[in-house]
C-alpha cells in the first residue's frame, strides 16, 4: 500500500472517532430527562401520565440525535 492510503485510512478512523463524541452528549441528555422525570414525580405524583409521555418524547428526540451521530461515523468509515 502507498503511504497516502495509510494516511487516508487513519484520517477516516480519526473522523469516525470524533463523530461518536455526539453519543456522549446523548447519554448525558437521556440521564437529564429521566432524572427530571423522577424529581417531578417525587414532587407531584398525580401527573404521572403526562410527565411520562413528555419524558418518552424527550428520550426519542435525544436518541434520534445519537443515531444521527452514529450514522455519520459509519458513513465516514465506509466512504
Amino acid at each position: 500500500m502507498e503511504e497516502s492510503s495509510f494516511f487516508v485510512e487513519g484520517c477516516k478512523l480519526l473522523g469516525a472517532g470524533f463523530a461518536t463524541i455526539g453519543l456522549t452528549g446523548a447519554g448525558i441528555g437521556i440521564g437529564f430527562v429521566f432524572s427530571s422525570l423522577i424529581q417531578g414525580l417525587s414532587r407531584n405524583p398525580d401527573v404521572r401520565g403526562a410527565m411520562f409521555g413528555y419524558a418518552i418524547l424527550g428520550f426519542a428526540l435525544i436518541e434520534a440525535i445519537a443515531l444521527f451521530a452514529l450514522m455519520m461515523a459509519f458513513l465516514i468509515l465506509n466512504a
